[in-house]
């Protein structure tokens, strides 16, 4: 036996006689014991959220916009819009584990490039008035209160037809595409995709007229758990739950969580949100997430409509989805 080979016998996780010795040969072997502590276990009682209740106010966030659209030409950028990232250490863009939300702006007379990318994605128009988005050929208009869908891999660009900015919120499955890994991103051959078609009605736009009539028929919860509530149906978009919910002036849900995580934008009106017991003061336009497994419960302080996106559908997949409430 040569002397290296005695040297590498003799340092063998086998004829380890101590802990630490053993440890660290494991180490050398890239394993890790199961039986260690760690600073974040492997296994816990409950979800224990990473992410932290946060509000992002749309007062604060206009203003940043319209700079960046002094500083930014959207030919110089992919998109003009601003990240929200969840307030939480070694983090740079997620809002949620899975989800990521921005407010984005565009000027009139501008187009924003053509692209597509693995994460869906969707848009609800804060203020706007003569925007636009073309999906897949497929133009549609992008006014003050719709919802417009760019489900995973449909080309999508952006252009404005109006005479003032054109404001919206963004919401895409980013961070789970990167937890995953199959994320591939691909520019328009011709920059912008040309038209085909203008849509009068699609299933990627969900007009706020068509919202509101359907909050009209809706009911709210008899358990207290929501107002009147209605599902905006996106089956091209697997990962995403989208629903627009009703809060007359006054009103209180109850207490509730469950391993969804949620992000609300609000569409109309005011309120507080008590998230974990952190209260959410909102209004128009301002967006706040509710991470996995925390309690919340929302006030209205004047008739309100609340816009949620969350990874529902994704939980109930894998068969983590629980909820509870008070």
């Amino acid at each position: 036996m040569s002397d290296i080979a005695s040297l590498e016998r003799a340092g063998s996780i086998d004829s380890m006689d101590t802990l630490d010795g053993f440890y660290r040969q494991a180490g050398r072997l890239n394993l890790t014991p199961g039986w260690v502590k760690r600073d974040k276990p492997l296994i816990t009682p409950e979800p224990r959220s990473e992410f932290v209740p946060a509000l992002w106010r749309y007062r604060d966030i206009k203003p940043a916009l319209d700079a960046a659209g002094r500083l930014i030409d959207v030919a110089l950028a992919e998109r003009r819009n601003l990240v929200l990232r969840n307030p939480v250490p070694s983090n740079d863009f997620a809002t949620t584990r899975t989800l990521v939300c921005a407010y984005q702006m565009i000027l009139p007379g501008e187009v924003a490039r053509s692209h597509r990318h693995s994460p869906h994605a969707l848009r609800v128009i804060i203020d706007a008035k003569g925007s636009f988005s073309v999906v897949n050929g497929e133009r549609m208009p992008m006014e003050t209160g719709d919802v417009v869908l760019t489900p995973g891999w449909f080309w999508h660009g952006h252009g404005h037809d109006g005479d003032q900015p054109a404001y919206w919120l963004d919401g895409l499955d980013v961070p789970l595409t990167h937890l995953l890994e199959p994320m591939f991103f691909e520019e328009h051959p011709e920059q912008y995709e040309k038209t085909v078609s203008v849509a009068t009605t699609s299933p990627f736009r969900f007009t706020r007229d068509s919202t509101a009539k359907g909050l009209d028929r809706a009911k709210p919860d008899p358990e207290g758990l929501h107002g009147p509530r209605i599902a905006l149906e996106a089956p091209d978009m697997p990962t995403m739950a989208l629903s627009m919910e009703r809060l007359e002036a006054g009103m209180k849900t109850r207490r509730q969580r469950s391993t969804a995580n949620t992000i609300f934008c609000a569409v109309e009106g005011s309120g507080e949100t008590s998230v974990g017991g952190t209260p959410l003061l909102w209004e128009r336009g301002d967006t706040f997430v509710v991470p996995c497994w925390h309690k919340y419960e929302h006030r209205a302080a004047t008739d309100s409509v609340l816009f949620a996106l969350s990874d529902e559908p994704l939980m109930r997949f894998a068969k983590y989805y629980r909820f509870e409430a008070d």
